[in-house]
């Protein structure tokens, strides 16, 4: 199944009890990025992918909603 990446970056900063305002925070960005993320409007920088990763400590595969272990 495959999951829109602002979707998947809206469910894990919820799992992780996170505002968007934390989220941007701790990326040095805007909470309206976050937002537009999270709605599809927009894509985050490729530089942020591995940041996003990090904080959610997930793969870059499982960010994009790509089930590995299938």
């Amino acid at each position: 199944m495959s999951v829109e990446l602002g979707s998947n970056i809206k469910k894990l900063r919820k799992e992780h009890k996170m505002t968007q305002r934390q989220l941007a925070s701790q990326l040095k960005i805007s909470v309206q990025a976050v937002s537009k993320w999270e709605r599809n409007c927009s894509y985050p920088d490729v530089s942020l992918l591995v940041p996003i990763s990090r904080i959610f400590s997930v793969t870059l595969d499982e960010l994009f909603g790509n089930d590995t272990k299938d």
